[in-house]
């Protein structure tokens, strides 16, 4: 091959020069690989932020061992209140057990935020207890307590008024987030409103310090329920623990990388198809065909460099917005995701080019000249 051509700078040359002729479609090239990170990214991004975020509420709840029912879903939203109430008080006198508190959860079905229905005191009393910002505890049974992080949200106060579950609240107080769910409202108007009369979804348990002792003879006294230690709870508490998920997650992925190699082919098919006179000068001039599939790869992985350095910086704005706008979505990116997201794309971009480029090198110079 003739020296003019060598080296990386005449490869970079030569893709500036098919950038320059063609910026529509390589802008649309560029573009369908950002998608395709972004969409890897957010998805991801929310699931994990979601998951990570909601073990950290029930953990700062202040309980150390979670009472459900047996064969209950890893999602609080999906419990039903089975449980009966007075088996806090049984719970209560085991000698190990410091604090009981039961709760009916309850899921608004309109924006699936959680409700939490709690006797205020014995909620209060696992932890440090609510960090009010404003107002205070409710004191009837139409008033709700709201975090700060739906307060902003929604742009709730104090005495405002809320719909929820079918019912309207006033809101009493807005606290510091953190504490399991997003509302709070009276145990007994949540009962009645799931029909649930004297009974409760789960409850937090709090030990008198040793929890393994604790919730093993929890589960002794009472083997038709499930007791877990929400050190155990919070680290399944990630995206790639949950069986539910990964599916959805690996779905979303796949459909990333499908975009990415239909959009490269087309784009590398119809580029080689313009360019067969090029590429007939090319192989005339010397190119071999390993040139020029080089020459092609070059190009598509260069586009793909730029494309996911766009999806990136895209998601991070997306991010960033988010937080402004609707705190209660949280959006996890991570670094390992973000190298994950990158190779993606490139194995995308590259099998969609491999077709068109293997193609382009087995074109015959002399015919390649005469194509009009």
């Amino acid at each position: 091959m003739d020296e003019t051509f060598e080296g990386p700078f005449s490869l970079l040359q030569m893709f500036w020069g098919s950038i320059r002729a063609r910026p529509m479609r390589s802008s649309l090239s560029v573009i369908a690989i950002a998608i395709q990170v972004i969409l890897v990214l957010m998805i991801v991004g929310l699931t994990s932020g979601v998951v990570s975020e909601w073990g950290k509420r029930v953990e700062g709840v202040g309980a150390d061992i979670l009472v459900r029912p047996p064969n209950s879903s890893m999602f609080f939203a999906f419990s039903s209140a089975v449980m009966p109430e007075s088996l806090g008080d049984q719970i209560g006198s085991v000698n190990s057990v410091d604090e009981v508190a039961p709760v009916v959860i309850l899921t608004e079905p309109k924006s699936l935020v959680m409700v939490y229905g709690i006797d205020y005191a014995r909620f209060n009393a696992l932890s440090r207890g609510f960090l009010f910002r404003d107002g205070h505890s409710f004191q009837g049974p139409d008033e709700v307590i709201a975090d700060d992080v739906i307060a902003q949200t929604r742009h709730l106060k104090v005495g405002t008024r809320v719909a929820l579950l079918d019912h309207v609240f006033t809101v009493s107080g807005v606290v510091a987030h953190g504490k399991g769910a997003r509302f709070f409202i009276p145990i007994r108007t949540a009962q009645e409103i799931s029909g649930a009369e004297k009974r409760v979804s789960m409850f937090y348990v709090r030990s008198k310090g040793d929890t393994d002792a604790t919730r093993a003879q929890l589960a002794k006294s009472f083997p038709e329920y499930s007791f877990r230690s929400l050190a155990e709870y919070v680290s399944l508490m990630n995206s790639s623990n949950l069986p539910q998920l990964r599916p959805f997650t690996r779905t979303m992925v796949a459909l990333g990388i499908v975009i990415s190699f239909i959009v490269v082919l087309l784009n590398m098919h119809t580029m080689v198809m313009e360019r067969t006179r090029e590429i007939g000068i090319l192989k005339a001039l010397g190119f071999s065909r390993f040139d020029i599939v080089r020459m092609l790869l070059t190009e598509t992985l260069i586009l793909t460099v730029f494309g996911a350095g766009l999806g990136i910086g895209l998601t991070f704005l997306t991010q960033l917005v988010l937080k402004e706008t609707k705190p209660d979505l949280p959006v996890l990116i991570t670094t390992p995701w973000i190298f994950a997201a990158i190779i993606l794309a490139l194995a995308g971009a590259a099998a969609g080019a491999l077709y068109p480029a293997f193609r382009a090198a087995t074109y015959d110079p002399v015919v390649a000249l005469a194509y009009e």
